[in-house]
């Protein structure tokens, strides 16, 4: 049963555990979204498809819990995390210790790479895929290994095995962001069984909630040295919010915890999640909206000639065949602003699946810049990578 113990165990060692940890910056989605342009400014009449949000947002039940919520505003109320806890635990089957709540996922990510992670220890990873562990293991100086995707635009875990024989940390995200293709459960069985001894495998499924695929949460249940990070960012509309989990061993738990990973929870993103988790109509619904539009999108791409990769999330990357920062400042003349590009894929840019209406409202645009109606700068542009670190350092 959840407690009211508002110093539980549980927070008193995490607590502990923080307070003799140095500050570090936490590298999120919206952080590279917005390093990586400099035009993101919200209007009334702009479509935002650049950063991996719902635009759906939190469901009317979330929204009046947090309302119901907001009178106890003045008090920390932590007991709500533990029912939060004992919520997914319930519904995923897990024992509620392997869980920790978090604001977002991108903390026990950060932390994760600090605690398996070494200048002994590399930081393994797919390219392209989500760069928050990269920059935080450059900002520790741990040698990342970015592996190259599959044919198929998959993890290929062999090719990650054979670069990462002294790796601390693996981090796959599947679906995957930016490509938003899966892995399968078997690759990942694979990696896991053949990594190198005292090395953790980290499985992101922030995005899988889009897609049937199975999840690996049987892996941790197995006590394998695997920590699943989930978010209510994606299909349950929280970005704003803020509210993830790390689901792991305890002893892995404790290891995130003495990187500075105990945050105390925002009851309004605690109380939205809970009622979230709990509809057991709102992932499947969701889901059948984000793959309906994704599908009219695909669509209309491929009747106009236009080249993706075919996803299975709620965002994927489209060729422009020109730089891609070019077709990414031609969009956001028309107010119509879409992702960040990858070095290694340097004339793709990743779209997030909007509303019908933002998506129509992009092939408009799309097709305008793709058919010269649209003027594309060509002068010489910084690579885009360098232009995100120079601006995460200045966030941060």
């Amino acid at each position: 049963m959840p407690t009211d113990n508002r110093f539980s165990r549980r927070s008193f060692l995490h607590l502990s555990a923080a307070s003799a940890v140095a500050a570090f910056p936490v590298f999120t989605e919206p952080m590279l979204a917005a390093a990586a342009g400099a035009h993101r400014a919200f209007s009334k009449d702009g479509v935002f498809i650049d950063a991996n949000e719902n635009p759906l947002g939190p469901s009317q039940a979330a929204r009046d819990a947090i309302s119901a919520i907001i009178p106890q505003g003045g008090r920390y109320c932590d007991n709500l995390t533990d029912d939060l806890i004992h919520a997914f635990a319930q519904i995923e089957g897990v024992n509620p210790e392997y869980i920790h709540a978090f604001p977002g996922s991108s903390t026990p990510l950060n932390c994760a790479v600090r605690a398996f992670t070494s200048a002994q220890k590399s930081y393994v990873t797919a390219d392209p895929g989500y760069e928050a562990g990269m920059y935080a293991a450059a900002d520790v100086q741990t040698r990342v290994v970015k592996v190259p995707l599959t044919r198929d635009y998959t993890h290929d875990v062999k090719a990650m095995l054979a670069a990462g024989t002294d790796a601390g940390l693996f981090y796959l995200c599947t679906p995957n962001n930016p490509t938003g293709t899966l892995t399968s459960h078997s690759d990942i069985e694979y990696l896991v069984e053949k990594k190198p001894a005292g090395s953790v495998v980290m499985v992101d499924e922030a995005y899988i909630h889009f897609s049937s695929a199975p999840s690996v949460l049987d892996l941790v249940k197995a006590g394998k040295d695997v920590i699943v990070l989930r978010t209510c960012s994606k299909i349950y509309g929280m970005a704003g919010l803020r509210c993830g989990f790390a689901v792991a061993r305890p002893d892995l738990l404790e290891k995130i915890m003495r990187m500075g990973g105990w945050n105390f929870m925002p009851i309004t993103a605690v109380v939205a999640a809970t009622v979230s988790l709990k509809d057991a109509d709102l992932v499947p619904e969701r889901r059948r909206i984000n793959a309906s539009i994704r599908q009219e999108t695909f669509q209309w791409l491929d009747r106009n000639g236009y080249s993706y990769i075919p996803s299975e999330s709620n965002c994927f990357l489209l060729d422009t065949k020109r730089p891609g920062k070019q077709a990414i400042d031609a969009m956001a003349t028309q107010n119509v602003f879409v992702g960040r590009i990858w070095p290694v894929m340097p004339t793709h840019v990743r779209v997030t699946i909007g509303t019908r209406d933002e998506m129509s409202r992009f092939q408009s645009a799309f097709q305008r810049v793709m058919t010269g109606a649209v003027a594309i700068s060509v002068s010489p542009s910084r690579y885009a990578e360098q232009r995100t670190r120079r601006n995460l350092a200045a966030l941060t």
